[in-house]
């Protein structure tokens, strides 16, 4: 039986498929020609990140396709839920990447509490010539500890961030439209588990009371934002944000305007509304630090993702 994982597969991943009797191929197919090359050479299982997707056309072209895997957390990209009234199992990997996004998250909060990020930009070309003159601009940066971080949307991600924000020593609240579970626990080296009871508050009350906020929610299914230019309005002077999570739900035109004003100091994204081409306004603007959709692209969780895509796989053929 043939997979294809079209946007690619751990080795660790291929080689567990491989073991099972799995043929694993991981070229990459153009999308335009993905029903024909499944169709053509009897794939029974597709495994995608965000490049490629799963339409209602590419499923009604394939009927033989059993299993379609989301190695990461979103299924935007896939209409689940039509693949499941075919008969089509899918499924995805929510686990195994929560703690590298969630270290993303923290790398881009300090790199906006102490403007590394732009730091970064203007040393190589003007560090020689400007060099005391950077270290003034440079010279207002702000420390985590004791701040009040806002995690919109508590599911695994959510509280993993939450894990080393309060190891950082900062104060967290959450929000989401879920009875989620907030108990957090972690291990500190040499000391043993750490259980916090997160504090769960309205949205409108985070937005309120947060001195950095970051958004782990999916896309909204009507393509609205969660954070529009009226949420905004009601955060902190000088508020943080930070979306790894998915493009859109922090409005890009109503971010800028805030950052330009002064509203927002400054504002992290890993996730664009206009993936793979991000609008320039948003690319030149000198309060973002940017990043490419890397929040799930660590080593670690690449071999997590992918034994975990081959074993519900295996599951998946074994049982059909």
């Amino acid at each position: 039986m043939i997979v294809l994982a079209n946007d690619g597969i751990s080795p660790s991943g291929k080689q567990k498929l491989e073991a099972a009797g799995f043929k694993v191929v991981t070229d990459h197919v153009p999308q335009e020609k993905l029903a024909d090359y499944i169709n053509n050479n009897d794939v029974v299982a597709l495994c995608v990140r965000s490049a490629t997707t799963a339409r209602k056309e590419l499923i009604d072209a394939c009927p033989n396709l059993k299993f379609i895997g989301r190695g990461g957390v979103g299924m935007d990209n896939i209409d689940v839920e039509y693949a499941r009234d075919k008969g089509i199992t899918v499924a995805n990997t929510p686990a195994s990447s929560s703690q590298s996004v969630a270290e993303l998250v923290m790398a881009h909060l300090f790199s906006l509490a102490r403007f590394t990020y732009d730091a970064n930009r203007e040393m190589p070309t003007n560090g020689h010539s400007d060099f005391k003159a950077l270290k003034k601009k440079y010279a207002k940066g702000i420390e985590l500890r004791g701040k009040t971080l806002g995690i919109v949307g508590f599911g695994r991600i959510g509280q993993a961030v939450a894990q080393y924000a309060l190891g950082c020593g900062m104060h967290v609240i959450c929000a989401d439209i879920y009875d989620v579970y907030t108990k957090v626990s972690f291990v500190i080296h040499g000391h043993g588990e750490v259980v916090v009871d997160v504090e769960k508050v309205e949205l409108d009350e985070l937005i309120r009371r947060s001195d950095a906020i970051s958004i782990h929610v999916p896309k909204q299914a009507d393509g609205s934002s969660v954070i529009d230019s009226k949420e905004i309005a009601k955060m902190k002077k000088g508020v943080l944000l930070v979306n790894a999570a998915r493009g859109g739900v922090i409005d890009e035109p109503a971010l800028l305007s805030a950052l330009s004003s002064g509203h927002v100091a400054g504002a992290a994204l890993d996730v664009f509304e206009n993936e793979p081409t991000p609008s320039e306004g948003v690319l030149s603007h000198d309060k973002l630090a940017l990043s490419p959709h890397i929040g799930a692209a660590t080593l670690e969780a690449q071999d997590r993702i992918g034994e975990e895509l081959a074993d519900l796989i295996m599951a998946e053929m074994t049982t059909a």
